[in-house]
C-alpha cells in the first residue's frame, strides 16, 4: 500500500479470511518490518492469537466479513484524497462511469465513529451494503474483493477516482451520470472479461 501511494507509515491495516476466522496486520507495526509470524489471527468472535496485537480496526475487518461472505480480503488505506474527501464527509458520487468498479453508483462516505469502535464497525458494515469499497469520515477508505491482489486494485481505483472527482471539484461541481447510466454500466461489468 505504501509503495503504490495509497498508505503511508503504519496507519491502515489488510486482513484475508481463513478457516474460522481471518488473519490480519499487527497493530503499530511498519509493513516493511513485518513477518509472517506478525501477522495475527483474528476468530469470528474477535479472540486474536498471535505474538502481536492486531490492527485496532479488527472489528470492522470481523463484522465485514460476517455481513460479506463474498469478501475474502479487506483493504484499509488513509489514502490522501479518499482522506481528504471523507474528511469533508463527500461520498463520491457517479462523477464518473468507473464508480461501478466499487458495486453500485456512488462510493458512501460511512459517518464519524471513534477508530477501533464497534460504531465505526456498524458504519462501515452499513455503508459497504451492496458495495465494495466506502469511505469513512474522518478516516480513510475500505476496500473488499474476492482476494488480497483484488481488494488492493480496488483500493488503488478507489484512490485515483477520489483525486480526479477532487481536481474535478477545483474547477465546478461535475457532472452526476444518472441512475439509469449507472445501470448499464454496472450491467456492462457483470459480464465484463479483461
Amino acid at each position: 500500500m505504501n509503495a503504490r501511494g495509497i498508505n503511508r507509515g503504519t496507519s491502515g491495516n489488510v486482513s484475508a479470511r481463513v478457516d474460522k476466522g481471518f488473519l490480519v496486520t499487527p497493530s503499530a507495526l511498519p509493513y516493511e518490518r513485518t513477518e509472517p509470524d506478525d501477522i495475527v489471527f483474528v476468530d469470528a468472535d474477535g479472540a486474536a492469537s498471535g505474538r502481536r496485537n492486531p490492527s485496532s480496526e479488527w472489528r470492522f475487518h470481523r463484522d465485514i466479513y460476517a455481513a460479506r461472505p463474498d469478501a475474502q480480503a479487506i483493504v484499509h488505506t488513509h489514502a490522501s484524497f479518499a482522506t481528504t474527501l471523507a474528511c469533508l464527509g463527500r461520498s463520491i458520487p457517479a462523477f464518473h462511469y468507473m464508480i461501478a468498479v466499487a458495486g453500485g453508483d456512488d462510493i458512501r462516505c460511512a459517518p464519524y465513529a471513534t477508530f477501533g469502535t464497534q460504531a465505526l464497525s456498524d458504519h462501515a458494515v452499513r455503508a459497504l451494503e451492496d458495495r465494495k469499497a466506502c469511505l469513512l469520515a474522518h478516516h480513510g477508505m475500505i476496500a473488499i474483493g474476492d482476494s488480497l491482489d483484488a481488494a488492493l486494485a480496488l483500493a488503488v481505483e478507489a484512490e485515483a477516482l477520489a483525486e480526479m472527482y477532487w481536481r474535478a471539484m477545483q474547477i465546478a461541481e461535475p457532472a452526476i451520470l444518472t441512475h439509469d447510466e449507472m445501470r448499464e454500466v454496472l450491467a456492462r461489468f457483470a459480464t465484463y472479461k479483461a
